[in-house]
């Protein structure tokens, strides 16, 4: 980072948001899945489908579960997923990404509609 005179602290969640949105804008990419069932009640909206599993000096591994769009080659979303997840956190946060992990939960047949970006997040302000 820059210089700076003190301490700059980023909540987990602005890791994951921005892992998320970064995500959702990969064309071929349907919406984003749970870990497991508990996170459909225990974990919000802002966070489906991205956990932040290690964010060590030396290691930062993140890992995303998500549904893919039909008719996409699978090894190339997944990496440019994984370049735009590294590139977006780089640009915003200066940090970067040791390993980025996709979980593919499944292929969402043909002209099954897309969330809407703003209904992944559910934050008042991308309301008004």
């Amino acid at each position: 980072m820059t210089q700076q005179s003190g301490d700059i602290i980023i909540a987990p969640r602005v890791l994951e948001k921005i892992i998320a949105i970064a995500t959702a804008k990969v064309d071929g990419v349907h919406s984003f899945a749970n870990k497991n069932m508990s996170d459909s009640l225990m974990k919000n909206s802002s966070s489906r489908g991205v956990y932040i599993e290690n964010m060590q000096a030396d290691e930062k591994v993140v890992d995303i579960y998500l549904y893919l769009e039909y008719g996409v080659s699978v090894p190339n979303l997944a990496l440019e997923i994984q370049k735009t997840v590294k590139t977006a956190v780089r640009n915003y946060l200066e940090m970067e990404l040791t390993v980025v992990n996709l979980h593919v939960a499944g292929i969402v047949p043909e002209k099954t509609p897309k969330p809407d970006l703003k209904d992944l997040f559910n934050e008042d302000f991308l309301n008004g």
